[in-house]
């Protein structure tokens, strides 16, 4: 398997997935005459992040890591989203991005040393397989379930096959 192969499409599945996700939400607020920004800015613990953030960090996180591996200038993306339709578009955008790219470009990425803040004045670097087993893919399913673990408290009807795209 490419290391390619081992990015892009994990990547891919759960951003589509989270994408459906959205609008399984949105339905949900619909029919359950729910504000959507209640179920937006919802939290599993007061000191965790909101479900609109932790959809923009698995956007980050995509981008981010696919760029950082292939030596690709970092994509910055104001944190603007304060509806459904704008973190499904965030997401859309984030796939585009992450389809861009091409196996040629992570040829050798695996060794590569890839360099990535770590506070306002650190960084760290890493081998890019350390990088991306270590830091990319743990942080961007960690936000990924968080999102699927505030809708699902939130009673949205939605389970693992959800979160795993099968739907």
């Amino acid at each position: 398997m490419s290391f390619y192969d081992a990015v892009v499409p994990a990547y891919l599945q759960m951003l589509n997935s989270l994408s459906g996700l959205l609008t399984k939400a949105e339905a949900h607020c619909a029919a359950k005459k729910i504000e959507p920004s209640v179920l937006l800015g919802s939290r599993l613990f007061p000191d965790m992040l909101p479900l609109s953030k932790q959809i923009q960090l698995v956007s980050d996180f995509a981008t981010k890591g696919c760029a950082r591996l292939t030596h690709s200038e970092v994509p910055t993306t104001p944190d603007t989203e304060t509806t459904f339709a704008e973190l499904k578009q965030r997401l859309a955008k984030t796939i585009d991005y992450v389809k861009s790219f091409k196996p040629e470009q992570f040829e050798g990425a695996d060794t590569k040393d890839v360099t990535f803040p770590a506070g306002p004045d650190k960084s760290i670097t890493m081998k890019g397989q350390q990088f991306l087993s270590s830091f990319s893919l743990p942080n961007f399913y960690f936000h990924a379930t968080t999102a699927h673990g505030i809708l699902r408290h939130n009673g949205v009807e939605i389970g693992k096959r959800d979160f795993l795209g099968a739907n």
